[in-house]
């Protein structure tokens, strides 16, 4: 039976096979000999010391920051949830960091938006305080320390913001989906930084642009020259294959004054911007067949079309003859000749300001409780662009909530079934803020209210829209292992005996055990979990049967057979689970003989 790993996803090791895929030949003793490496790469590898790189002090521990594995898990929280049973979005609470980490394994590959709005680093944002050594200790402690102001008097301003956005964005790229594209909010503060390390992890390649969204109108700001009215929105994809969908033309121009049975059309333009010496084949004159008059196009901006093609078009009755001599023939263009939709736009005008979202958020909530959201209109056009009627959204600085609110409206747009993700740390609010008043400890306490109510006030005003549309979400909270035997080695010889006898930890339920196993085994968190009764011990069937996990102690040959009957395709034991070593040795072969594969033990 084999064990099963109770760390996150290994970078290390996935690169390490990829490479080897690759290259087998510059592999000495599972060890990569640099040497043969740049031989195999020839004339590619940069060998001068002076270079072009972006650096700062504290990057090598940011790269090795997004390659560590963690043992940590996320623990269900049924109570502050909505509509559990059924909802396949989530809430998790956590220093992201981690929370991206422990998603890696179930969710690699399958996010097909993300969208961020992180610090700005103004002097005054929150910045996380990461711990190289073990940062979910730091999380959990949650000491003063833990949260900090990047104050501008510091001396490494920039260092700090860039040491907590590269490992963050360097996960998240691993959870995109190929096609698969990311938005991150930005002011001028540390655009440039941004997009020096976003062309490092997406590749410079896969930048796709810089979009402009004017954030508010009139003039606060007294300390600038200029007026700072917008902000930037850089948008990297994972790969050359991103799409965006495009948006809708406006046809009210195109009728059908003749009674065309082609439908609708318009008169378009029937030069183009060639000259006579340029295209002289374009340079010729036509004749209107029912008058006779011959017309001739200017030398200097010739006919859009051949001869042969102008000759159909005239036949078919696609030339608008003009009806006065001196008139200009023009092309009856069709509607349905033309593309329904267009490229969007690099700037973002028409979306609401930031006036407007924070009334909007404080509608929903009853009061001011949160400062600067962004607008659900603004993040509903970039989800129209990059996603799918199904695609799975991201946001790991979610605040209050903005992306899911945005998910939902796109959804009973479109008649869509998207699913979000939200992560946020919960960071406490501040004695005398509206929101300590109002009894919001934190902000996910507000991010999740919004999300209820938003989802309330959404089937209330769309009863009929919203009768299969998901309001609800599943909130999952980071912790430690709940299990002993994943917990750092230790030297501790008595402890670690005793810790087989009972593996899970004080206060920690099975439920949270089968939870962790989905995280590390790849389950994504909403898959359905039905709790059963075999043969008199409980088993959680995963999936419809796809995965059984059984958490009983002094497993029998009979109990065995009675769950190998189901058919599972894998199934999850305890490693001390077994009533005897002949029990554990005649398992395997009794679950074989049923078709489980798949068997492992933690």
């Amino acid at each position: 039976m084999q064990k099963l790993e109770g760390k996150t996803f290994n970078v290390v090791q996935d690169n390490i096979e990829k490479l080897k895929e690759l290259f087998p030949e510059v592999f000495t003793e599972e060890k990569v000999d640099i040497d043969k490496l740049r031989l195999a790469l020839g004339e590619n590898v940069e060998k001068e010391k002076e270079r072009y790189e972006f650096t700062w002090n504290g990057k090598t521990e940011a790269i090795k920051l997004a390659q560590k594995q963690t043992t940590g898990t996320l623990r269900p929280c049924k109570e502050e949830s909505v509509e559990w049973e059924t909802s396949q979005n989530l809430y998790i609470e956590g220093d992201n960091l981690e929370v991206l980490r422990i998603l890696q394994n179930s969710y690699r590959n399958k996010v097909k938006m993300i969208y961020i709005d992180p610090p700005y680093n103004t002097g005054k944002d929150f910045v996380y305080k990461d711990s190289f050594q073990d940062n979910l200790k730091s999380y959990k402690e949650m000491n003063l320390e833990n949260y900090k102001t990047n104050a501008e008097t510091n001396g490494r301003f920039h260092t700090e913001w860039l040491n907590l956005m590269y490992p963050r964005l360097k996960v998240a790229r691993s959870l995109l989906t190929e096609d698969g594209v990311i938005f991150i909010s930005i002011d001028e503060n540390e655009q440039h930084n941004l997009k020096k390390i976003c062309d490092e992890i997406f590749g410079e390649h896969n930048f796709i642009t810089e979009f402009v969204w004017r954030k508010r109108t009139g003039s606060n700001d007294s300390i600038n020259l200029v007026s700072i009215d917008h902000e930037v929105i850089v948008c990297y994809g994972k790969s050359n294959s991103v799409v965006f969908n495009g948006v809708e033309k406006a046809f009210e121009n195109y009728k059908n004054p003749d009674n065309d049975p082609r439908g609708d059309w318009m008169a378009d333009n029937l030069t183009c911007n060639k000259t006579a010496s340029e295209r002289p084949n374009l340079y010729y004159p036509i004749t209107d067949p029912k008058t006779g008059i011959t017309y001739q196009c200017n030398p200097n901006r010739v006919w859009a079309y051949e001869k042969n093609r102008m000759k159909q078009a005239i036949n078919e009755g696609k030339i608008i003859f003009p009806k006065k001599t001196d008139g200009t023939p023009m092309y009856k263009r069709f509607k349905n000749e033309v593309k329904s939709t267009h490229k969007p736009f690099s700037s973002i005008i028409e979306a609401p300001i930031n006036s407007v979202a924070t009334k909007e958020l404080r509608e929903i909530l009853g009061g001011h409780f949160f400062d600067f959201p962004k607008s659900t209109a603004l993040i509903e056009k970039l989800i129209g662009q990059a996603t799918d009627s199904d695609s799975l959204v991201l946001d790991f600085f979610s605040g209050s909530s903005t992306t899911a609110h945005a998910v939902l409206n796109q959804n009973i747009a479109d008649g869509g079934k998207r699913k979000f993700i939200m992560v946020q740390l919960p960071e406490k609010t501040i004695e005398g803020t509206g929101a300590f008043e109002a009894g919001y400890k934190n902000i996910c306490e507000i991010g999740k209210e919004r999300i209820r109510r938003s989802g309330e006030k959404i089937k209330e005003e769309q009863k009929e829209k919203s009768k299969n549309l998901d309001i609800g979400f599943k909130v999952f909270k980071l912790d430690e292992t709940n299990l002993k035997v994943w917990n750092q080695e230790s030297m501790n010889l008595e402890k670690d005996l005793l810790d087989l006898i009972e593996p899970i930890k004080e206060e920690r339920t099975k439920e949270d055990v089968v939870y962790e196993i989905l995280l590390k085994y790849g389950v994504n968190l909403t898959v359905p979990i039905q709790e059963l009764t075999v043969n008199g011990r409980t088993v959680f069937s995963v999936g419809m049967d796809y995965l059984f996990i059984c958490l009983e102690k002094d497993l029998t040959l009979e109990d065995i057979e009675e769950i190998s009957k189901n058919k599972p395709s894998r199934v999850v034991f305890y490693d001390e689970g077994f009533n005897n070593d002949t029990v554990r040795t005649n398992a395997q072969q009794i679950l074989k003989r049923y078709g489980v594969e798949d068997i492992r033990v933690i």
